[in-house]
C-alpha cells in the first residue's frame, strides 16, 4: 500500500483570537499526535490579537513504525541523516501548509508577514522546509526538536524568508531526534539565514518543558506585536 492512499481528511484545531484578529500562528504536531495537545498549550500564553492554528495531519502508513497508520505528515524511512527521504510527501505536506497561509490572507485579510509557522518534530521538519521554499515574507519560524528535510536542496532550493526571524529549540537529551541533528540543522540555517537562533535545554528530552514555551512566547511577542 503506498504511502498516499489512505490520506484521511486533516482538519484544523483552532483558537480564535479574543479580540481583533490581525496575526496567526500556525503550528504542526509531530509523528503520531494531534493538533489538540499544542492547541492547549498556546493557549495558555495566548495573545488575543493572535489566532492559532493547529491542524491534525492526514492519517497514512509510515515505515518507520512497520507501516501501522497513524497521524503523519509524510512517510519516515529512518532517523538517520542519510536515510531516504519521502521527498513527494515532503513536499506535499509543505504545500498544505503554504495553502493555510494563503487562506489566511484570502479569507481573513491576514498579510503573509503576520504569519508565524511552525512545528514539533516531523512537524517543525514540513514548517522549516515550507517557510523556506515560499516567497511569500513571514514574519517568523519556529522549529522545536525538529531537523531542515531534503537538507542537500538548500541553499539552493531556498526561495524566501532568509532574514525571516527563526527560533530553534532542542533538548539535549532527545532520544528521538538527537541534538547533534538539531545542531547540523542550525549550521545549515545559519549558513544561508541572517536571524537565526537555537536555544538548548539540557536534560529535555524528545518533548516541550515550561522554559521552552516561556522562550515561545517571548519570539512569538517580538515577531507578531499588537497593532
Amino acid at each position: 500500500m503506498g504511502a498516499n492512499s489512505s490520506r484521511k481528511k486533516m482538519s484544523s484545531p483552532t483558537k480564535l483570537a479574543s479580540s481583533k484578529h490581525t496575526a496567526t500562528v500556525i503550528f504542526l504536531h509531530g509523528l503520531g499526535d494531534t493538533g489538540h495537545g499544542w492547541l492547549e498549550a498556546f493557549t495558555q500564553i495566548a495573545k488575543p490579537h493572535i489566532k492559532y492554528i493547529c491542524p491534525n495531519a492526514p492519517t497514512m502508513p509510515v515505515s518507520l513504525n512497520g507501516g501501522f497508520e497513524m497521524p503523519s505528515w509524510f512517510d519516515i524511512k529512518g532517523l538517520d541523516p542519510k536515510s531516504p527521504e519521502d521527498e513527494d510527501g515532503i513536499k506535499k505536506a509543505a504545500k498544505s501548509l503554504q495553502d493555510i497561509i494563503s487562506e489566511e490572507e484570502t479569507k481573513n485579510n491576514i498579510k503573509s508577514d503576520r504569519i508565524i509557522v511552525g512545528g514539533f518534530s516531523q512537524g517543525g521538519a514540513v514548517a522549516l522546509y515550507s517557510a523556506l521554499t515560499t516567497d511569500k515574507p513571514l514574519a517568523g519560524i519556529l522549529g522545536l526538536s525538529t531537523w531542515l528535510p531534503l537538507h542537500k536542496s538548500f541553499p539552493q532550493g531556498c526561495k524566501g524568508n532568509k532574514a525571516t526571524p527563526i527560533l530553534q529549540c532542542h533538548g539535549k537529551s532527545d532520544p528521538v531526534v538527537p541534538f547533534t541533528m538539531g545542531n547540523m540543522t542550525a549550521d545549515l540555517l545559519k549558513s544561508f539565514t541572517s536571524n537565526h537562533e537555537l536555544k538548548s535545554f539540557n536534560g529535555l528530552g524528545h518533548s516541550s518543558s515550561p522554559q521552552e514555551m516561556q522562550d515561545v512566547q517571548v519570539f512569538i511577542d517580538k515577531v507578531l506585536p499588537h497593532e
